[in-house]
């Protein structure tokens, strides 16, 4: 049989990119959202359409998933991935960012799950998997906004766990600890950027991508009826 579409935000570097081959080389077809089509495109994935999507665009969104669908047929997981790290000290960080920031990564999960939770709930099966961040869990230094934003993943995603459970459909949490992508580079403050670059060396270094890719896997690919609610991983050596 074949296997059922999944969504993957953010998929054009790192996590996404990253989840997409793998899930692409398990059977499933995809739908690939990221600003950069061309770096989605660049992946060349059988049976994965590709659109340029900014998850803060809701109407774009639900766009997508409903040519996908229409394509491929029901989506049965969603990868909501995409995301912003710009870290900064909140004394003088410039608000443009904190707003980035909350659009991106606490409305544009919840986009995502708007644009295919009435689906899932009209079948009684389906499963959202929602990348948070050891952020999510604990704070960091110059982290404070980007930490707001995880925290709020974490929190909507176990009510949303509680408020779907009984119809079948699955929520997953899945938080990284540092892992080796471009998030860093949109930290527009050098020295913020040079101190979790040594703070990552300390640690013997950061995650690959695909470490947190076979997480998400991990969680998708057990039984309907089992819902992994929350994977944390981090390198090993990394205390925080």
């Amino acid at each position: 049989m074949s296997k059922p579409l999944i969504v993957v935000t953010g998929a054009g570097s790192g996590i996404g990119a990253a989840t997409a081959r793998l899930l692409s080389a398990q059977g499933h077809p995809l739908l690939l959202l990221g600003r950069r089509l061309e770096k989605l495109e660049e992946l060349a994935l059988p049976r994965a359409l590709c659109r340029k999507v900014d998850v803060t665009d809701r109407d774009a969104f639900a766009a997508a998933v409903r040519e996908a669908e229409e394509r491929f047929g029901p989506v049965d997981a969603i990868v909501n991935n995409a995301g912003a790290m710009l870290l900064g000290r909140i004394a003088d960080q410039g608000a443009e960012e904190w707003d980035r920031m909350i659009d991106l990564n606490v409305k544009g999960v919840l986009y995502g799950v708007r644009a295919v939770l009435p689906g899932m709930l009209a079948r009684g099966t389906g499963t959202i998997i929602n990348v948070g961040s050891v952020a999510g869990r604990k704070t960091f230094p110059n982290h404070t906004a980007y930490v707001a934003t995880k925290f709020a993943v974490h929190a909507m995603s176990e009510n949303l766990r509680e408020e779907v459970a009984a119809a079948g459909v699955r929520v997953v949490t899945v938080a990284p600890g540092a892992v080796e992508t471009e998030l860093l580079s949109h930290t527009t403050d050098e020295r913020i950027r040079q101190d979790y670059e040594a703070w990552k060396e300390s640690a013997s270094g950061a995650l690959d991508a695909h470490a947190v890719a076979e997480a998400i896997a991990y969680a998708y690919h057990q039984p309907q009826h089992v819902t992994v609610r929350e994977i944390v991983l981090a390198a090993t050596g990394q205390q925080a």
